[in-house]
């Protein structure tokens, strides 16, 4: 048997982007209730640091850092610093992306600066994240890199082209990854989350949108990030070290795989 299950959870630092609100911040409060070492990062450094506030105020271990997964140099600088506050890096939830503040539109309206920054963040950002903290995990031989797609991928979402298109390329990057780094103790999933009712709104999705699609699943209810927190810390223990290069859909049977 490894040696690496009898690690305790204490021993392992997980890093989740986009950790300020929503899915992210419920990844963070759940991985300290499990007595993980967290880093949180997110472009908006104010409302990382409240995160952080209120899972070390329930007994966690958490420390904010501000990044901008886009730019080379913010990732570099963010993962340089919880490196050397935490000392590894063996869990990373590539969480951060752009979608909240899309408007919903026929894809030929998209205007082109906004698909460029849209396939920049959730792709790149994504990538630059993985690079960053990859020689961490392969210096420690063991590492779970848990990449956030979407649902909306499986089901052939209409007007959020560019989302959609990102979060495809999400999940073949995660195939190719998982073929690179397996041999390293490195595992490399993709997760793959339905429509979340979260505390952000988007205006641009109806109520009887948003009740169809609930209509539409095989369990027909509202879905919270505490439908995606037990997937996730399948991911990122010990017990799922021979899943690796697959996509897990989490959206109550709306779409299958």
């Amino acid at each position: 048997m490894s040696t690496n299950s009898q690690v305790p959870n204490s021993s392992r630092v997980v890093v989740v982007t986009g950790a300020a609100q929503g899915i992210g911040r419920a990844y963070v409060k759940e991985f300290c209730a499990q007595g993980y070492r967290v880093a949180a990062l997110d472009i908006n450094a104010k409302a990382v640091n409240q995160v952080a506030a209120e899972a070390s105020g329930h007994g966690g271990h958490c420390l904010p850092f501000e990044v901008d997964v886009g730019d080379e140099a913010s990732v570099a600088s963010a993962c340089h610093k919880l490196l050397e506050q935490l000392g590894s890096a063996d869990i990373l939830v590539n969480n951060a992306a752009i979608f909240s503040t899309l408007k919903m539109r026929p894809f030929e309206e998209i205007p082109l600066d906004e698909w460029t920054k849209v396939l920049h963040v959730n792709i790149t950002g994504t990538l630059l994240m993985v690079k960053a903290l990859l020689p961490s995990m392969r210096q420690r031989k063991w590492g779970r890199i848990i990449n956030v797609s979407s649902a909306a991928v499986t089901m052939g979402r209409p007007h959020y082209l560019h989302y959609t298109t990102s979060k495809a390329a999400v999940i073949g990057m995660t195939r190719s990854m998982a073929r690179e780094l397996g041999v390293s103790g490195i595992t490399v999933n993709a997760l793959l989350p339905g429509a979340i009712d979260t505390e952000i709104s988007r205006e641009t999705v109806t109520p009887a949108q948003k009740q169809a699609q609930i209509d539409m699943r095989s369990v027909p209810r509202e879905a919270t990030p505490q439908d995606l927190t037990g997937v996730v810390s399948f991911l990122a223990s010990e017990a799922s070290g021979f899943v690796t290069g697959q996509s897990l859909i989490v959206d109550g049977g709306l779409t299958f795989l």
